[in-house]
Formats: structure tokens, C-alpha cells, sequence
């Protein structure tokens, strides 16, 4: 019968927390956002590099400063600018699709995540 993976010595399972998970949808719900503005508020040919370009940057920006296992490790507090940066773009791609209150809603959502997350990663 084999072994629970948490019994063997030397494994250690990360921990997930349910803000982890709150945090990996607000990125799942960021670059969906700005995949949709980017093909339905442009015309032809920049619906295409923006619908694709737009999440791509943003993904590259959050695995080399945002992710748990980041590239270039930054001060807490850059850190944390970048990523609001993220979010206000993802705010602003809302409002101009004419979703202002999807747009505060999602900054809501994005900011208090990241404030409980980046208080729990400095204490």
C-alpha cells in the first residue's frame, strides 16, 4: 500500500492557503480581462497583438516579480507596486470597455487580496 506523500520524510507539501487560491483567480481574472479588451476594443489588426501581446506582458511581468518563485526578487514594497500597476491596468481596461463596476469591483477584490497576502508575507 503505498504512503501518504505528507508521511515520507523529507517531503514537504506546500502549504495552500485559501487566500492563495483567491490570489491565483485575481491573475486568471486579470489576463481573461485583458484578453478580452484587448481583442474587442480594438479594430483588426491591433485586436490581435493586444488580445495576445496584453496577457503575454503581463504573465512575463508577474513570473519575473509577483510569483512565489519569482526571477528577480524586489523589495516588499516594489513588489507590491507592481503589482498594483497590474491591477490598475486591468481596472482601466474595464472602465473602457464601458464596465466601470466590474472594474471597481475587481480592483476591490484584487487590492484587498493583495494587502492581506503582502501583510501575511511581511509579519
Amino acid at each position: 500500500m503505498p504512503q501518504d506523500p505528507a508521511s515520507v520524510p523529507g517531503v514537504e507539501r506546500p502549504k495552500i492557503a485559501p487566500l492563495d487560491i483567491i490570489r491565483s483567480i485575481v491573475l486568471v481574472v486579470a489576463v481573461g480581462s485583458l484578453a478580452l479588451w484587448g481583442f474587442f476594443t480594438w479594430p483588426f489588426p491591433w485586436n490581435i497583438v493586444l488580445g495576445i501581446g496584453t496577457p503575454v506582458v503581463v504573465i512575463l511581468i508577474w513570473a519575473l516579480f509577483i510569483s512565489p518563485r519569482a526571477v528577480l526578487r524586489l523589495h516588499p514594497f516594489l513588489r507590491a507596486a507592481v503589482e498594483l500597476l497590474i491591477y490598475v491596468g486591468v481596472t482601466i481596461a474595464w472602465w473602457l470597455m464601458d464596465q466601470p463596476f466590474i472594474g471597481i469591483a475587481f480592483a476591490v477584490v484584487a487590492v484587498g487580496a493583495g494587502v492581506v497576502s503582502g501583510r501575511r508575507r511581511i509579519a
